[in-house]
């Protein structure tokens, strides 16, 4: 009797994390964009990932002044670039209020490799801490909104943003939608502990989700940078220091997988995770 054969192994999929330093200065940002692609499609990467305000960065603050549609300069490059090379991509813009609110709001956006535009989140959770007021300049996106995932490959890249990673809620949601890895597009500001509590963060979120965590920073004044890829058993695989830089990593489908086989703490669960105005009294 022949022995039945091994199914195909799915292979790797490939990440590129783009540890930028953007500016104000938005052409600027468009030749940064343009320049992380191609290093992505140099070395036939699925999904590149850009950090928090890429299209527009001010350590001192950013706003309405910094905003864009997303029918703007940033994102129509990122669409374009992404149908020209394959990749997918990740990336964290700012685009205008409206009359009834004007502040700017913080999206990240998400694009398949044919340049569709699949998907964005709102920011939830804006960074009033640490004497800082992200909320005089932004508005939040809707708590209830569906999260934002990301399928590539067979792989479910589901979205957080910058203080989220604060919110161990926010990245279990995100799971509960599929999500195998998650991606931290941020721009972490710069302080005493702080980028102790940027990888001790990451690293928790991994563990507890037994996902993968993909935290891009931003590089520059008063960001620690500092991105990391920690493997869903807490293993920092890779972690970059406060220059701008960009590298690759390979995510592994089927070691993904034999860590939630191994460690079924999201079958034993005994809690949900509702948004906050949804709690039954």
């Amino acid at each position: 009797m022949s022995e039945r054969p091994e199914p195909p192994r799915r292979p790797a999929v490939r990440v590129t994390i783009a540890q930028v330093a953007a500016s104000a200065d938005a052409a600027a940002n468009v030749v940064v964009l343009r320049d992380a692609f191609a290093q992505a499609h140099h070395v036939r990467a699925d999904v590149l990932v850009l950090p928090e305000y890429a299209s527009a960065f001010d350590p001192g603050g950013v706003g309405a002044e910094h905003a864009q549609p997303l029918d703007g300069p940033y994102v129509t490059a990122l669409r374009e670039r992404a149908a020209a090379t394959g990749v997918a991509a990740l990336a964290g813009v700012t685009v205008p209020g409206d009359d009834e609110d004007p502040r700017a709001a913080n999206v990240v956006v998400a694009v398949d490799g044919t340049g569709a535009l699949v998907g964005t989140y709102r920011k939830v959770h804006l960074y009033d801490a640490f004497g800082s007021r992200e909320s005089d300049r932004l508005r939040p996106g809707p708590a209830d909104a569906p999260p934002l995932v990301l399928d590539v490959a067979g792989v479910r890249f589901g979205v957080l943003t910058c203080y989220d990673l604060r919110f161990p809620e926010s990245a279990r949601r995100v799971v509960d939608a599929g999500a195998d890895v998650l991606v931290v597009p941020a721009a972490w500001a710069d302080g005493a502990l702080k980028a102790m509590h940027w990888r001790t963060l990451a690293t928790a979120r991994a563990i507890e989700n037994t996902a993968a965590v993909v935290a891009v920073g931003m590089a520059g004044k008063g960001v620690v940078g500092r991105s990391l890829v920690v493997g869903p058993d807490g293993v920092v695989g890779l972690e970059l220091d406060d220059e701008p830089s960009i590298r690759t990593v390979d995510l592994d489908p089927v070691e993904l997988r034999g860590v939630r086989e191994a460690n079924p703490s999201l079958a034993n669960r005994r809690y949900a995770v509702v948004p906050a105005g949804q709690r039954s009294e």
